[in-house]
């Protein structure tokens, strides 16, 4: 399996674990296994992002810059009327 395989899967698995992560964060009955999910969560953001940013850097991750009429659109049909 090359470099680029086995990280795109621990990518996609520690997605996964940031999404239970929330989940358990949002459905906690006591402050205490709010926090331990909370503090779980943080520490899986904090992997996803060196996992993602060590992809992007080897360019692994490509990403396409949104066009500025697009964000301009989208800006508009969710702004509050006045």
């Amino acid at each position: 399996m090359d470099d680029k395989i086995m990280m795109s899967t621990v990518l996609g698995n520690v997605k996964g674990m940031c999404d239970l992560m929330m989940h358990g964060t949002i459905e906690s009955a006591t402050p205490n296994v709010h926090g331990a999910f909370k503090n779980a969560l943080d520490e899986m953001l904090c992997m996803q992002n060196r996992i993602y940013s060590e992809m992007s850097a080897k360019g692994w991750y490509p990403t396409e810059q949104a066009p500025t009429q697009q964000i301009t659109a989208t800006k508009q049909k969710y702004s509050p009327t006045a």
